[in-house]
């Protein structure tokens, strides 16, 4: 993962780890990639809620997501991720 891509996805961790209206959509986005069958998905109309830095983010990882040839979430964030899980998806067991 290049240094730009993991810069825009620790911004959108930080922001997901707070309580906010756009913390919950950062959420749902990064859970969406995560496992989008079990945490559901994200709903573009969202990123009109969202500040442009925010998007500008979002635009990054989802264009190293689309670029790579296998999906899969980065290992070394997991942890930040099952804390997301819990704050946002409590009713979901964490594997």
């Amino acid at each position: 993962m290049e240094d730009r891509v993991r810069f825009a996805l620790e911004k959108l961790l930080n922001v997901a780890h707070r309580d906010t209206g756009q913390s919950r959509r950062v959420a749902n986005f990064l859970l969406a990639w995560w496992n989008a069958e079990v945490h559901g998905g994200f709903d573009l109309t969202d990123l009109s809620d969202l500040d442009p830095e925010i998007c500008e983010d979002m635009i990054t990882v989802f264009t190293y997501i689309a670029r790579e040839e296998t999906l899969s979430y980065p290992d070394a964030y997991k942890p930040e991720i099952v804390e997301i899980i819990r704050r946002w998806r409590p009713h979901v067991e964490i594997d």
